[in-house]
Parts: structure tokens; C-alpha cells; sequence
């Protein structure tokens, strides 16, 4: 009988569960565990033997969180997790980080993550970039997702940048074959949106150009969220699919 997928998930706000890619997983017969960082003690630096075992992890997805990547004082776990990611993926393992999980990736990595120029709040364009590699990542040549941040990811060294937007540069990259980071909120539900639309308080600290009123954003229909999906259960698909074809030619 052919063993269970193992999927890790890094979950640092609570609610935001893995949103529209746990049907595609279960469709996979995976096995889901987490580690819950906002659960943890606020002064905790968490012992790195508190993760889980790397080679008991077939695929790891590294979920959004209203902190920033550089806040290490006040999120002492931070630290620990960046380390942790390093070690998983020296070893070429699969891994998909959404929001601020692609700015932890990209940090973990070396590359800086700072204040974008304007904030994103809502639904807004995204576009391919010219000239990606037809051995990588294929995204449509435009879509309509999620966003939601104030900082934004430098493209890690020796990845490859796949799409971008007027607000934001980088709003996706690929390392090697078997990494994804975005920067906008593929795995977006309706019920997830409403979680999010309930935090008052961080919804207040967003304005400008491109942030939508939340009058704007309980109006989208759930044809909204369909692209977005899709485009993360491909992003699965390929990262799985990639990292076991390495395997074999090895």
C-alpha cells in the first residue's frame, strides 16, 4: 500500500487554516499536521527540536500572518522558524509559502523584506512576467487574486521571478523546481475573508490606492475566489510532481 503524503503546515495567526487547498489535499490522501506559532507563549524562542522531524514532512506550506518577517523581538519564534526552514529546504524538499510564508521563505534565503511602496488590501490584477522558463511554474497571463500586505519579498538569489503587478514587483517566485512563494493570497475563501474582515484592528492600518473597502470586498461573489484556487492546487500539484521526478533521476 503506498504511503500517505505528509503535509506540515506553519500556521502564525489563528483562523487562517490552510483555506481552499485542504479538499485538493484530502482529493490526495494526505496527512495534515501544523505547528500552531500564534498558540505559543509570547516571549517563546521555541526549541528547534519542538518542529517537526524534516524527513517526516513530504511537503511543507508556510500560511500568511499580520506579523512582519523582521519583528524577531516581539516574535522571538521567528528565528527558530527561518533556521528550520533552511535546513528543510537545503534539502530539496517541496515547499509553498503564501504571503507572509513567501517573505519567510525569501528570508530564511537571505533576501530582504521591507515595506512595499503602497499597501494591498482586495482583489487585484496580477500578470505573468516575460520570459519565464517553460520548465517552470506556468501562470495564466494575467488573473484576479487576493491580496493582503504591507511588506513585500526581495526574489531570493538564484530564483526565478514569475509575476508581478503595478503595487507590488515581486509577487511570485521559484526556487529550483520544487519552492513557490507568492505574495497575494491564492488560497482564499469566502469563509476565510470574512475571518479576516472581522480584525478591525489591522484592518485600520491599511489605506491608499490599492486597498478596497471591506463593503467592496463582502460584495465579491464566489466566482472570485475560483482563479486563485486553482492556481495553488496547480502550485501543489507541480512542486509534488517536481520534487519526485528529481527523485528519480537521481
Amino acid at each position: 500500500m503506498a504511503s500517505h503524503l505528509k503535509v506540515h503546515y506553519f500556521q502564525h495567526i489563528a483562523g487562517e487554516g490552510f483555506g481552499s487547498c485542504y479538499t485538493h489535499l484530502k482529493r490526495l490522501n494526505a496527512e495534515i499536521s501544523a505547528t500552531e506559532f500564534f498558540a505559543l507563549p509570547v516571549d517563546s524562542a521555541l526549541d528547534i527540536e519542538a518542529l517537526p522531524q524534516i524527513d517526516e514532512v513530504d511537503l511543507l506550506i508556510v500560511m500568511g500572518g499580520t506579523m512582519s518577517v523582521n519583528d524577531e523581538a516581539n516574535f522571538p519564534w521567528l528565528k527558530m522558524e527561518k533556521r528550520w526552514l533552511r535546513r528543510y529546504l537545503a534539502m530539496g524538499k517541496p515547499a509553498i509559502g503564501l504571503c507572509l510564508g513567501g517573505q519567510l521563505i525569501a528570508n530564511a534565503l537571505g533576501a530582504a523584506v521591507s515595506r512595499n511602496p503602497v499597501q494591498e488590501l482586495g482583489w487585484h490584477e496580477v500578470r505573468k512576467v516575460s520570459h519565464v522558463p517553460p520548465d517552470y511554474f506556468q501562470l495564466p497571463e494575467q488573473f484576479n487574486v487576493m491580496q493582503w500586505h504591507s511588506e513585500s519579498f526581495e526574489i531570493p538569489k538564484g530564483a526565478v521571478h514569475l509575476a508581478e503587478n503595478d503595487a507590488c514587483r515581486n509577487q511570485m517566485y521559484q526556487i529550483g523546481k520544487n519552492v513557490l512563494g507568492f505574495q497575494f493570497h491564492p488560497e482564499t475563501t469566502p469563509e476565510s475573508l470574512q475571518l479576516f474582515l472581522e480584525d478591525e484592528e489591522e484592518l485600520a492600518l491599511f489605506q491608499g490606492p490599492y486597498v478596497q473597502s471591506v463593503e467592496q470586498l463582502q460584495r465579491a461573489n464566489k466566482n472570485k475566489f475560483i482563479q486563485g484556487n486553482q492556481i495553488l492546487n496547480q502550485a501543489i500539484d507541480y512542486v509534488l510532481q517536481q520534487t519526485a521526478a528529481q527523485r528519480r533521476a537521481v
